[in-house]
C-alpha cells in the first residue's frame, strides 16, 4: 500500500533536471503523438548529461524548469499513458520523499495547500 498521493503534489519529481529516457520510451511518444521516430525524438529529446535522450523542460512558476509535458495548470502528467518507464515506476517503494517533505511542509505551515519549491539554479 502506497503512502503517498501523487495528485496533491506539485511534481517534484518532473522537475528533475534529467528525464533519461529509453529507444522504448521515444517509440511510445512517436506512436501517442502519431509522428515517426526521429521526429518525436527531436521534438521531445536532446542529448545531455551523457544520455542520448533526456526529455526537454520548460518554465515552470514552482522549480523553474518542469518536464515539458507536465501540465503546469492541472499540477500532473499530460502525457500519463506514455509517460517513460523511469515515470511509470517512481518512486519505485511504498514512500515517496517528496510526499513526506511535502507533507512535513504543510503541517509545519499549518497549510494543507503550502508548496515549498526549490530553485535548481541554472541546470540545463
Amino acid at each position: 500500500m502506497s503512502r503517498y498521493d501523487c495528485s496533491k503534489c506539485p511534481g517534484y519529481c518532473c522537475s528533475y533536471p534529467q528525464i533519461a529516457l529509453l529507444k522504448s520510451d521515444v517509440t511510445r511518444l512517436s506512436k501517442h503523438f502519431k509522428l515517426p521516430f526521429e521526429e518525436a525524438a527531436r521534438k521531445f529529446t536532446h542529448e545531455a548529461f551523457g544520455q542520448k535522450w533526456v526529455l526537454r523542460r520548460k518554465k515552470d512558476k514552482h522549480f523553474g524548469k518542469i518536464c515539458r509535458f507536465f501540465d503546469s495548470k492541472k499540477r500532473n502528467c499530460s502525457i500519463y499513458e506514455a509517460r517513460p518507464k523511469v515515470c511509470r515506476g517512481y518512486p519505485n517503494e511504498p514512500r515517496c520523499g517528496y510526499w513526506d517533505f511535502l507533507s512535513w511542509e504543510r503541517r509545519q505551515q499549518q497549510d494543507d495547500e503550502f508548496v515549498a519549491s526549490t530553485d535548481h539554479g541554472n541546470w540545463p
